[in-house]
């Protein structure tokens, strides 16, 4: 992974450095900034390989950015690019008197060798995430795509769901986002099915299909599992989907949903349990979305190797060891 901040640089050299190196060496953009707001300018930066597209982060004080002609000639790139505007807002026009509004959480999917020219909306900075993947002829099922302007996904469309529920598991652990290699292709085929680009019918398109389902399909389980009366007919019908489609999707996993559902809940327990140490093992219990104690301590243990007690005094692997005690001089 590479990293990036400008706080090691002196404040009148950020903007510039940023602009230089990070906008027209690395992305082929032009940025602008108003010269009073220049030295108070910070920026953060990561890119991760994910198979042979790059996945970046990125935070920064807000700016205008555009990708001219003289840009795409300079540094062009025979890519596709989908973004997520996690945090501000902002007018992006697209040429032709094309001006869409760019909101918190929107997608955003197209070529990257086509001009556009963004303005923030607000000047309380940004956070987005960029997936820039290399262009072939089998990803794109032969589609025709250098006319693929950059625009919004619908927000309220199916397979923008899909693709965002995608695109959020990769970027919750970037030093695992190596692991999502496939899931990079099955985006771009239903990005370009949203767009009308590709057949829905054909075989790749119903896999990518499977691969978006059983990633919105856990989206929903982790972000219910608190609830007891979480059940797979609940979530076969906030995707629409039927509880049989539902089920297979998890087939090839290995684990059905309902394991897979106690496995999640199993995890936020011991992260609890670790880092809230002022809280009862009941009272966490609960909370994760079991509603027997005595199944609780009984799959815990089965699975860790250890009550709930003793899991408190030990760090889960994906925990920090020193956390707990962090969080409890915070308090």
């Amino acid at each position: 992974m590479l990293t990036f901040s400008t706080d090691a640089l002196r404040p009148q050299d950020r903007f510039e450095h940023w602009c230089d190196v990070r906008g027209k060496s690395l992305f082929g953009v032009t940025i602008e900034l108003d010269r009073d707001k220049r030295p108070d300018f910070r920026g953060r930066f990561s890119a991760t390989p994910v198979g042979g597209a790059v996945l970046a982060e990125m935070s920064a004080s807000s700016y205008r950015v555009s990708r001219t002609s003289s840009d795409i000639a300079r540094v062009p790139s025979n890519s596709l690019h989908l973004a997520w505007q996690v945090r501000g807002p902002g007018h992006m026009d697209i040429g032709r008197d094309r001006v869409q509004y760019v909101r918190n959480g929107d997608l955003v999917f197209g070529h990257s060798n086509l001009p556009f020219a963004s303005k923030p909306e607000r000047t309380d900075g940004f956070h987005f995430y960029s997936l820039k993947i290399p262009i072939t002829s089998e990803l794109v099922l032969d589609a025709r795509i250098e006319d693929v302007p950059p625009v919004m996904l619908s927000r309220d469309a199916g397979l923008t769901r899909l693709v965002g529920a995608m695109f959020r598991a990769m970027t919750h652990d970037p030093a695992q986002a190596g692991e999502f290699a496939g899931d990079v292709t099955h985006m771009v085929r239903l990005a370009l099915l949203a767009r009308g680009r590709v057949r829905p019918r054909q075989d790749e398109i119903r896999a990518a299909l499977r691969a978006g389902y059983l990633h919105a399909a856990r989206e929903i389980l982790l972000r219910d599992l608190h609830r007891p009366s979480l059940t797979p007919a609940a979530v076969a019908t906030e995707l629409c989907i039927s509880l049989r489609q539902l089920h297979a999707l998890f087939e090839p996993t290995g684990l059905s949903f309902a394991r897979t559902l106690t496995a999640a809940r199993l995890r936020e327990a011991r992260r609890s349990l670790y880092l809230m140490q002022e809280r009862g093992i009941d009272e966490i219990a609960f909370s994760c979305g079991f509603d027997s104690i005595a199944t609780f301590y009984r799959v815990f243990r089965a699975t860790y190797g250890m009550t709930p007690g003793d899991a408190r005094r030990v760090a889960p692997a994906d925990q920090p060891a020193n956390s707990a005690n962090r969080v409890a001089t915070a308090r």
